[in-house]
């Protein structure tokens, strides 16, 4: 008998959660597919204060919490939380941290002015995440990546956590999706996000620009297979990732019954 596949989705919006593009959907759609299709799931977003807990039923894992996450020589404690996705039988998990996920707006103020803090915000989401599933003890066949704060994911698996065995077998999908805000990261971020020597300034040059496109390019590059979630995506990333020597790439289709994506799950996991 065949062992399932596992598959991993780490997305910054998912449906019913948090819904800020229409990607949301369309993660809880291959999420449930993929659960249908005889492959074992699991998800992991961010806990932005705006997930309603109660009517969402979400709860403290305690086995998992008190992951501290470093950073700049500064550690950041998550807890992680958990709630089943209604109408089928998976997990998903939430790293909420009191600072920096917990208050009551997303990546802006009331005023909708952009926080100084999304790049650490950003990079403890990424890291956190990985750490996340070491602690699981739980080896992915896939990483399905999708919005642009988990864009550092498949760059730190390729290199700070290439020797880790949880992630030896892992194949990485990135989705890039439509830009979504205009600001920067920052400069800041560069220094934050080199949470190793093995981040070089030739990985930093996908990014150095700090924007929404730069974090869509630099998880595109690194993964090894990439998906278009959108009508409008940002004309140099479709000109640079619609064709990739050596990489499947999903065309976006609004009317996919995403049967591709699990096609290429399949094909990648072989």
């Amino acid at each position: 008998m065949s062992t399932k596949k596992r598959i991993l989705f780490i997305a910054n919006e998912m449906s019913p959660y948090l819904e800020l593009t229409e990607f949301a959907e369309i993660v809880n759609k291959l999420a449930v597919l993929s659960n249908d299709n005889n492959m074992e799931v699991r998800c992991i977003m961010p806990r932005f204060g705006v997930i309603n807990e109660r009517r969402h039923r979400l709860h403290e894992v305690v086995r998992l919490s008190g992951i501290n996450v470093t950073i700049d020589n500064d550690d950041y404690p998550l807890m992680i939380k958990v709630a089943s996705l209604p109408n089928a039988r998976l997990q998903v998990y939430f790293l909420d941290n009191e600072d920096y996920f917990k208050r009551k707006s997303i990546f802006a103020d009331e005023n909708n002015k952009w926080f100084d803090d999304n790049g650490l915000r950003t990079v403890l989401f990424c890291k956190g995440a990985l750490e996340t599933v070491k602690k699981f003890g739980w080896p992915p066949d896939i990483i399905h990546c999708s919005g642009w704060m988990t864009g550092l994911i498949p760059m730190y698996i390729k290199s700070v956590y290439k020797k880790e065995p949880v992630f030896s077998r892992s194949k990485l999908v990135f989705t890039i999706g439509e830009n979504t805000f205009k600001e920067k990261l920052g400069t800041a971020f560069l220094k934050l996000s080199a949470i190793s020597d093995g981040i070089t300034k030739k990985e930093q040059d996908l990014y150095k620009d700090t924007t929404n496109s730069a974090l869509f390019r630099v998880g595109a590059s690194f993964a090894d297979a990439i998906s278009f979630g959108a009508a409008k995506i940002d004309k140099k990333l479709t000109e640079e990732f619609s064709k990739v020597k050596g990489k499947k790439v999903l065309k976006y289709d609004e009317g996919s019954d995403l049967t591709d994506y699990l096609q290429l799950y399949t094909d990648l996991a072989k």
